[in-house]
């Protein structure tokens, strides 16, 4: 195995460990400590299902908890990071070795993309319900946005490069630790990352190790902040962790690919409508 991936292995090993022993330690310290209900689990279910498919998971389960109350605003960045670091990182031990990427590249990113969660979940945890609001709004917007142009086909459609040289591989390094610090406002990297390598010309399948393996990484080391600052629904947490590691291997061995466009379709009205909702409940600091 190539140097590059021992030590991408070795930190996401690293990275896990610290992530079961935070949870620990935060769970001596909830008083709302409680098993995931079944619609708690059926959600992360579904949305890792889709999200080891290509479509994100951040976005969609955002939604959920928006339209159901399932959790509150101010909690759901911390939610997002800690529940779906167990499927994350189960993807990333799924699909990095299976498609062939530069090791070099994808190491970088991967580490650039933790780098910025640690310092963007210091900085989330500390803000308040009515800036996550505005925030997690524009971000569904986004969200969204990205979902109609890839329908629409107005994202580009890549090269056939599996590596990146020069200022192109500096850029998306870059790049990535932006993504990072987002991913713990409860933006998802899956969109933006994918659409960077493809600008830059990458072949599209090349950005499914880097987007699985940022998660992988990038996740449990939010979710240390999150643990600390206990920002996040202990039992949809769980939820998601559980429901979220069946999806993906039911996507990945069992689905493995399926038609997604009428999907994104239904996912973009009820992603706008989320949205808006969340942005007015900023406007009315509700």
């Amino acid at each position: 195995m190539n140097r590059a991936l021992i030590i991408f292995y070795l930190a996401l090993g690293l990275a896990g460990l610290a992530f079961i022993i935070g949870a620990v330690r935060a769970a001596g310290h909830r008083k709302d400590r409680r098993w995931p209900t079944p619609v708690e689990v059926i959600v992360g279910l579904v949305t890792d299902f889709f999200d080891t498919l290509g479509i994100g998971s951040f976005a969609p389960t955002t939604t959920i908890y928006k339209l159901l109350r399932m959790v509150p605003d101010e909690q759901i960045p911390g939610t997002l990071n800690v529940g779906h670091t167990p499927s994350a990182i189960t993807e990333s031990l799924i699909f990095v070795t299976a498609i062939l990427v530069d090791p070099l590249l994808l190491v970088s990113m991967v580490v650039s993309s933790a780098v910025g969660a640690w310092l963007g979940a210091g900085v989330v945890a500390r803000l308040p319900r009515r800036a996550i609001q505005i925030t997690m709004g524009i971000a569904l917007l986004i969200a969204g946005s990205a979902f109609a142009a890839k329908n629409l086909g107005l994202l580009p459609g890549g090269g056939t490069a599996m590596e990146l040289v020069g200022w192109k591989f500096g850029f998306a390094v870059g790049i990535n630790f932006v993504l990072g610090a987002l991913m713990s406002a409860g933006i998802g990297l899956y969109a933006p990352c994918m659409i960077t390598l493809a600008l830059l010309g990458m072949h599209p399948i090349a950005a499914y190790p880097i987007m699985m393996g940022s998660c992988a990484l990038l996740q449990p080391v939010a979710s240390l902040r999150f643990f600390k600052t206990g920002a996040f629904a202990w039992g949809a947490s769980l939820g998601l962790a559980f429901g979220g590691v069946v999806g993906v291997l039911i996507a990945a061995y069992i689905v493995k690919s399926m038609p997604l466009t009428w999907l994104r379709w239904l996912v973009i009205l009820v992603i706008v409508y989320a949205a808006f909702t969340m942005l007015r409940s900023a406007a009315r600091r509700t």
